[in-house]
């Protein structure tokens, strides 16, 4: 009885300082900065976005956090770097949708699987956009005529990306049948259809509002949850009875094995940027929205949408 007492003392003693311990290293930590790794380069949505995280969550978690650019292979190689990374809290990497695009398109075996998520931070809206010179007033009109014509209207797209994502998400949810037309960036393809080359594309605020705005590009629907304050009168695709949410939200990761107390901290550090209005006017300047997934709701998110990528696949096939 006694041995079983003691040995009953010893194990809650262990067990009380493993807890302690493990606070303790998260009272601790971060006590140095804590690199971001952004696998695009410089002047991009995905840098400059990153850049306002990084400037404005140092106040809330006490260390710098320095941007590191690791562009190359679709924004695949920064991220090879990152998985490699001591899982100790101290790097962080930025990804977006494109990673499972890439992953399910053969370009590289790196998935979200290999990181733990902290939080997303930004959200940009993508749009349905057309050159002002076609028929097309509505998305359903626009759908319409894409079903009875298939493969007439043609459709400026990254290939094998993003957007040529969201468009196969609109082919599948609709029955429409597009002819798609490769650009580099979402630039070279709004510019292409301003010019007239191209009769409809995935385009956002940053690259297109400007044309809206003069006329040249309209507008049919937006792939955010709910209504853009800075386009409200163009309606969202749920609205309009598609379950579908197109939209690139940027987050962060850390290494797979990193210690859940740091992983806390750094949630808990960084998502009070929501509330930081200079944060949130610079993030809106720079063409997106606020909208912070914490690391539960942003797996989830995540999950889904690799399902769905998976179904994809074979129609994104570069």
């Amino acid at each position: 009885m006694t041995i079983r007492k003691t040995s009953l003392t010893l194990a809650c003693t262990l067990a009380a300082g493993v807890a302690l311990g493990g606070a303790a290293a998260a009272q601790d930590f971060p006590s140095e900065p804590v690199e971001m790794i952004v696998p695009w380069g410089p002047g991009g949505g995905s840098d400059t976005l990153m850049r306002i995280v990084s400037n404005h969550g140092e106040e809330y978690l006490g260390q710098p956090i320095p941007v590191v650019n690791l562009p190359g292979v679709s924004g695949t190689q920064g991220l090879e770097e990152a998985r490699e990374r001591e899982p100790d809290g101290y790097t962080m990497a930025q990804i977006h949708e494109g990673l499972l695009v890439s992953h399910y398109t053969g370009v590289t075996d790196v998935h979200p699987d290999d990181f733990e998520p902290v939080a997303s931070f930004t959200l940009s809206p993508q749009y349905v956009v057309v050159n002002a010179d076609t028929p097309w007033q509505t998305f359903d009109e626009f759908v319409e005529y894409a079903e009875e014509n298939p493969g007439e209207v043609t459709f400026g797209v990254t290939m094998a990306g993003v957007p040529h994502l969201h468009a196969a998400m609109i082919e599948d949810a609709t029955g429409a049948e597009f002819s798609y037309v490769g650009y580099e960036g979402t630039g070279e393809r709004i510019q292409a259809l301003v010019g007239g080359h191209i009769d409809a594309a995935i385009g956002d605020i940053a690259s297109a509002l400007e044309f809206v705005k003069e006329g040249d590009l309209r507008y049919l629907a937006t792939g955010a949850t709910e209504r853009i304050d800075a386009t409200p009168d163009v309606p969202t695709l749920q609205e309009l009875g598609y379950d579908m949410e197109l939209t690139i939200n940027r987050g962060l990761f850390v290494p797979k094995g990193t210690p859940q107390e740091r992983i806390d901290v750094l949630e808990e550090s960084l998502t009070k940027l929501e509330n930081d209005e200079e944060f949130v006017e610079q993030v809106n300047n720079a063409g997106a929205e606020v909208v912070i997934r914490g690391q539960e709701e942003y797996a989830e998110y995540m999950n889904e949408l690799d399902q769905t990528v998976s179904d994809l696949a074979e129609r994104i096939q570069q």
